[in-house]
Formats: C-alpha cells, sequence, structure tokens
C-alpha cells in the first residue's frame, strides 16, 4: 500500500492544523501525521503521531534535515507552514517530487513575492488587481492623507504594525519599524479568503471569512461568508500568481470593493473555520498528494458559520519532555 504519511513543519501551536490532516490520512484507511519544531515543548508536537526537533528554517542543513525525516518516515506529503521556509521550499520542491514527495508549496518566485509586503502590493496593482497603495520610507508622498499604516516589509503576526496618524508619527516610526513598508489606511470590515490551488495551479476551493476579532494577528472570532467580490478577487490573484497549495488573501472592503493589503502562501490560522464550514483542505490535499483527481468545489462550503476561539493547554511529564539539542544530519532526533 502507497504511503499515506503527511509532515507538517514547524508545527508550533498549529493543533488543529495536525488534527485535521489526522482525520484526512484516517479516512484514506491509513497514515500517520510528523511534525517537526525547534522547540520540544510546542503543544502540536505532541498531538501529532511523532515528532522531529529541527534547526531553524534559516539554517543551511534545514531542508536536508527535512528530507532525511520524509525518507525514515515515508512520507507522501510535506506541508510547510511558516514564511521563512517556502522559499526554499519552493525550490526544493522538484527534488522532493524526483523522490515520491509531494511538497504542498508555491513557487520559490511566488512566495518571494508574497513575503515581501511592499512587492506584494506593488505586482497587484501593475496586473490591476485591488490592493493598498504601499510606499517605501523615502516614497512617501509629501502631499499623503493621514492616516496611513506602517508594518514590517517582511514579517508576520501584526508585530510591528501602527497607524500612523500625522507626519510627525510617521517620521517616528520609520525609524521606529524594521525595514518598514508604510501603506494606505484600509478602513473597512476584514477579510481573508482561503484558498486551495492543486500542483498545477488551479483553484480547488475558496472560502472567505470575515474577522470580526483578532487577536496578536490571528482570527480569535469570525464567520464564513459567501461574496462573489471576495471569490472573484482570489481567482484573479490565482491568475496573477503561480499558488500550490493553501494561500491566504487579506483585505478590507472599502467602498463596496475589496482591497489586498497581504498574501500568505500557506495555511491561514483561521483555517479550522474553513475546514469545519465544510471545505477540507486537509482532505483534499492527501488525495491529490496521492495522484487523485480532485475536482474543484469552488462555493461549497457552509455560510455563516462562526468560530470562536478560547486557550487550551497541555499537561506534560517531565519524562515525556527532551531538551537536547537537535542531532546532526542523518541522525534527526524524534521527540515526541
Amino acid at each position: 500500500m502507497a504511503s499515506r504519511n503527511v509532515l507538517i513543519t514547524a508545527a508550533s501551536r498549529r493543533v488543529p492544523l495536525v488534527q485535521a490532516f489526522k482525520r484526512a490520512v484516517t479516512s484514506l484507511a491509513g497514515g500517520q501525521v510528523i511534525v517537526t519544531d525547534v522547540n520540544p515543548l510546542s503543544p502540536a508536537v505532541y498531538a501529532a503521531d511523532r515528532a522531529y526537533r529541527v534547526p531553524l528554517a534559516s539554517d543551511p542543513s534545514y531542508i536536508d534535515e527535512i528530507h532525511t525525516i520524509c525518507e525514515s518516515e515515508d512520507v507522501r506529503l510535506v506541508v510547510p507552514t511558516i514564511d521563512d521556509e517556502l522559499v526554499a521550499f519552493g525550490r526544493a520542491a522538484a527534488d522532493f517530487k524526483a523522490a515520491g514527495i509531494r511538497v504542498a508549496v508555491s513557487s520559490a518566485e511566488t512566495s518571494a513575492v508574497c513575503n515581501d509586503k511592499y512587492l506584494t502590493c506593488r505586482t497587484l496593482l501593475e496586473k490591476g488587481i485591488a490592493a493598498a497603495s504601499s510606499f517605501l520610507p523615502g516614497e512617501v508622498p509629501a502631499d499623503c492623507a493621514y492616516p496611513l499604516f506602517i508594518k514590517p516589509r517582511f514579517g508576520r503576526g501584526s508585530v510591528g504594525a501602527f497607524p500612523v496618524r500625522s507626519a510627525r508619527e510617521l517620521a517616528f516610526f520609520i525609524e521606529y519599524v524594521a525595514d518598514p513598508v508604510i501603506q494606505t489606511y484600509l478602513d473597512g470590515p476584514e477579510f481573508t479568503i482561503d484558498m486551495l490551488c492543486d500542483f498545477s495551479g488551479r483553484p480547488l476551493s475558496i472560502v472567505p471569512r470575515e474577522r470580526v476579532v483578532i487577536r496578536a494577528g490571528v482570527m480569535d472570532r469570525g464567520r464564513t461568508v459567501k461574496d462573489s467580490r471576495l471569490t472573484d478577487l482570489a481567482l484573479s490573484c490565482a491568475r496573477a500568481f503561480s499558488f500550490v497549495g493553501a494561500v491566504n488573501i487579506q483585505c478590507r472592503i472599502v467602498d463596496e470593493r475589496p482591497v489586498i493589503f497581504e498574501i500568505n502562501p500557506r495555511f491561514s490560522g483561521g483555517i479550522p473555520l474553513t475546514i469545519e464550514a465544510g471545505a477540507d483542505f486537509a482532505q483534499m490535499l492527501m488525495q491529490l498528494a496521492l495522484g487523485r483527481r480532485v475536482a474543484p468545489a469552488i462555493g461549497r462550503f457552509r455560510e455563516n458559520v462562526w468560530m470562536t476561539s478560547y486557550e487550551a493547554s497541555l499537561f506534560l511529564e517531565d519524562a515525556r519532555i527532551k531538551l537536547d539539542p537537535y542531532s546532526p544530519i542523518g541522525s534527526v532526533e524524534e521527540i515526541a
């Protein structure tokens, strides 16, 4: 029987994503979910079937370490989860495929553009897609209208993001925020559009979600919506970029028109709501990795499904925790 094992990288707090893939592989008559992380205290380590401690994604040996784990665990599908590793996995995807392992990652070129919030919006505007006007510090027009919005050009989780209400504040935050990008302030309801594309870039599912309450950059409370404007916007992005796997598009509706301010070609923090509403991205990805055809199911999800989140904790005995450093390549260490 062909392997149905899945590897989720940088699993961290992504327990719902691990659980979704465990349901997917179970429904396909077998398979296990393995995760990697730099920290053996990450909760997803204890939600998976097995876990390995690996170096940071910036380490030159990182991709080789992941490949070693895939071979030892007979992995069929790799699911990268953080911006830092997407370009490297995009470059290595063909090598993984040659070894019978599919990586749910967009091309290195697409990931590089999307990791750069300035370049993302500039590229979208050049292609005629509504996006926030974006400037580097030396490009802000002298007669610009306030408020503006400033954030790191490369970053995630809304860390270092601030509204800017005056030229004095702009001067301060340009110095305060590392490598900043300045955008027009978008004042309107905020949405994330979850989209799944197959390995040829064809969109299979699109689920818009209203972000009603946001905490630490992740939706804390929100609902699914059916809005053709948001669906059409996602389809336009799929034509403009080469997406593979999960992607989330962040936008606000301003004057009845959705305007993008960020694209992340990976699973979103709010993906549990999308899956609960009937768009099971994990199941579809696993089917694709097994070489099966998955028909597009755009618009097939339940509308007005709400998610309201809360914290949960795991309690571990000392004997279950290994704090030793990760092992050199070829002898990666199982930590749970």
